[in-house]
């Protein structure tokens, strides 16, 4: 699978020190100009569907499983992988200084019903929940707030933003407004 970037937080002085290993796939679902996202109201902003997947778990049957959880996917069909980004960042439990992430996204069709929808507990806490959105609307959402460098901003926003223009200019052929 392609690289898509690497992406090293400012907060990361070296990639030197104890590392927690984390792998995470994703879902790009589009339909026309739409895309189905999550949006998350404890860190406003717009990011892929998918998550964590399990260290010895296959990254496409935890990407189902993820799907399933929070669009109430009950079938996904992967069309292509997309690529991945490799992420350094720091983390904040003491035992680690850094968390090493590595994000992979793949196109997908799903069949999904919101009345499904089983968060975990911290998604239910931090507000998050699926929607259908213009994919301009998303980045422009997103580039706001990294602009403005909301308090409430997390560090992912940077990563599904980069995909997000990607998948823009490459999946539908538009490039984003700046």
């Amino acid at each position: 699978m392609r690289l898509i970037q690497q992406l090293i937080h400012q907060a990361v002085p070296d990639l030197n020190g104890r590392t927690f290993e984390r792998r995470s796939a994703r879902g790009i679902i589009v339909d026309g100009t739409k895309i189905l996202l999550i949006y998350t109201e404890r860190y406003n902003d717009y990011s892929f569907p998918g998550g964590g997947v399990a260290e010895n778990e296959d990254l496409i049957v935890g990407l189902h499983r993820e799907l399933a959880e929070e669009t109430g996917a009950s079938r996904t069909k992967v069309l292509q992988e997309f690529g991945y980004i490799d992420e350094y960042r720091p983390h904040h439990k003491p035992e680690y200084d850094l968390i090493h992430m590595e994000s992979y996204f793949y196109v997908c069709e799903v069949d999904c019903d919101f009345e499904n929808v089983q968060p975990e507990d911290y998604e239910i806490a931090n507000g998050s929940y699926p929607v259908w959105i213009d994919i301009a609307e998303a980045i422009q959402h997103n580039r706001k707030v990294m602009a403005n460098q909301e308090p409430s901003m997390g560090f992912s926003i940077a990563r599904e933003t980069i995909v997000l223009e990607l998948v823009e200019r490459e999946l539908l052929g538009k490039a984003s407004a700046v």
